[in-house]
């Protein structure tokens, strides 16, 4: 048994010279932002998908683009529109012709869905149709279209942004889709060191070359150490405690029962653990930690958590409910 410790110990520390590599090549290109990229690569070791929301030239796009470049990986990138159509991201079929036989047949030409990582920019501009179309993708791994489904790729993430300001034309995503998203990333603005460095990088003529420097099977092998990280009972009554505290009818949190409608559900624990184990791999460590969790819980319930009509008219928000949550629930004694 210590053997086979020994060994994940040593391929944990050989992935994460990767994970550090990769970190640095992410940074030749995006200035600051260290909390969004470890939220970022978090979500790729935990497999899920992530939402990012940030005002416009915050360079979500780049730095998606950006950490695809550094994986050896398949990238699409589907621009959401008002007029984009659930087939132009699933694919459809075309009538092809056997120029041996002459018979005409179906056949199904896959969309950019069918890639590793998808870049669903401004998905909040699409209809909920078109929106409605990555539901299966994002849960299931697969797609079906008529009576066939198709396999995904894995490893497989949709990476979506959302601009917070222009609200013309654009369509909230419903909350049960948004709970599909394992951590919903808030894009804050850089520091004045950092926005000085990004102006003096950016307007120049140095171009940065980026490496491929994590393959798909590293990252396959990482989520599957994921799993492996361990969590104490009483860490998880911990998240248990949390979870039930976001709901009005279950909370002994007076905040909660004032300003929150519909708290969060068993799935939000889930990714609360996950994402913790994916932290705790990230910094070279297979046993999750009270602050593992503290780090990853406002990503994780952002969009888990509904306030009610007065916290949005008084300003209150679900990353306040859960500060407050935080403060009032403590670790049980063992």
């Amino acid at each position: 048994m210590d053997k086979e410790l020994q060994q994940i110990a040593n391929e944990v520390e050989g992935l994460s010279e990767k994970l550090i590599a990769l970190k640095k090549e992410i940074g030749k290109v995006i200035i600051g932002q260290d909390e969004t990229v470890s939220q970022l690569l978090i979500t790729f070791l935990a497999g899920g998908h992530a939402l990012l929301e940030g005002v416009p030239g915050l360079a979500k796009t780049l730095m998606i683009r950006t950490l695809s470049n550094a994986i050896d990986l398949k990238f699409k990138r589907i621009q959401f529109t008002p007029d984009l159509m659930p087939s132009d991201i699933i694919g459809t079929e075309i009538l092809e012709e056997d120029h041996t036989t002459g018979k005409k047949f179906f056949k199904f030409n896959k969309g950019p869905i069918f890639s590793n990582i998808i870049l669903a920019d401004e998905i909040n501009r699409t209809p909920p149709k078109t929106q409605a179309a990555l539901l299966e993708a994002m849960q299931e791994f697969e797609v079906t279209y008529g009576d066939k489904t198709y396999q995904l790729d894995r490893p497989f993430f949709i990476l979506a942004t959302q601009n917070p300001i222009e609200q013309s034309g654009t369509f909230v995503l419903p909350e049960a889709q948004q709970d599909r998203f394992l951590l919903y990333i808030k894009i804050g603005y850089p520091t004045d060191e950092e926005e000085t460095q990004i102006l003096k990088a950016t307007t120049g003529t140095k171009k940065a070359k980026l490496n491929k420097v994590l393959s798909g099977k590293d990252i396959i092998r990482l989520q599957q150490l994921v799993r492996e990280v361990s969590i104490s009972d009483g860490l998880i009554q911990y998240v248990s405690d949390v979870i039930r505290a976001t709901r009005p009818d279950t909370t002994s949190v007076d905040y909660v029962k004032q300003w929150v409608d519909w708290g969060a559900g068993p799935r939000a624990g889930q990714a609360m653990i996950l994402t913790a184990k994916a932290n705790a791999l990230l910094e070279g460590r297979l046993a999750v930690t009270l602050e593992d969790l503290q780090t990853v819980v406002l990503p994780v319930l952002r969009h888990r958590v509904l306030v009610n009509f007065r916290a949005d008219a008084e300003g209150i928000t679900s990353d306040t409910v859960t500060k407050e949550i935080l403060k009032s629930v403590q670790l049980r004694d063992k």
